[in-house]
């Protein structure tokens, strides 16, 4: 308790602020890293992103294709690791598509951790994992934001 009194005051003294979190409805955001190769590392779709900032905040999205019947048991699933559904009516075909997104700071270790994390996730509700992409706001000095 003591160690969050002595925070609070320092930042109120200091006026400093961490950085605002990214918003993913943000109409700014642009594709800076993507990987619909299942052969590919996600190392090496980082090192081949451009505009991709390592040290900002993306927003995460995985691309999925699960049986729409399905799609509220995996987004439970998903809100337990923070991911959320992008908004996207679901269709009555047999595997509709979902992109379930969240925020965060991605390096090539966590992308590959959370790439087959999802992997399996629609695995075992008899979907396909069909990629992920990363998304930064556009422009090189929005992105620094």
């Amino acid at each position: 308790m003591e160690a969050n009194v002595a925070t609070g005051l320092w930042r109120r003294l200091f006026g400093r602020k961490g950085p605002e979190p990214l918003d993913p409805s943000r109409t700014d955001l642009v594709v800076v890293a993507s990987s619909f190769d299942d052969a590919e590392a996600c190392s090496a779709a980082l090192a081949r992103a451009t505009g991709f900032a390592p040290e900002a905040a993306v927003v995460l999205r995985h691309h999925l294709r699960i049986p729409a019947d399905r799609h509220g048991r995996v987004c439970e699933i998903a809100a337990q690791d923070g991911y959320a559904p992008e908004p996207n009516p679901v269709t009555g075909d047999a595997l509709a598509p979902l992109i379930l997104r969240r925020v965060q700071v991605l390096d090539a270790l966590h992308c590959s951790q959370e790439r087959s994390r999802m992997a399996g996730l629609a695995q075992r509700h008899d979907g396909f994992a069909d990629g992920w992409d990363a998304l930064q706001p556009g422009g090189t000095d929005a992105a620094r934001s």
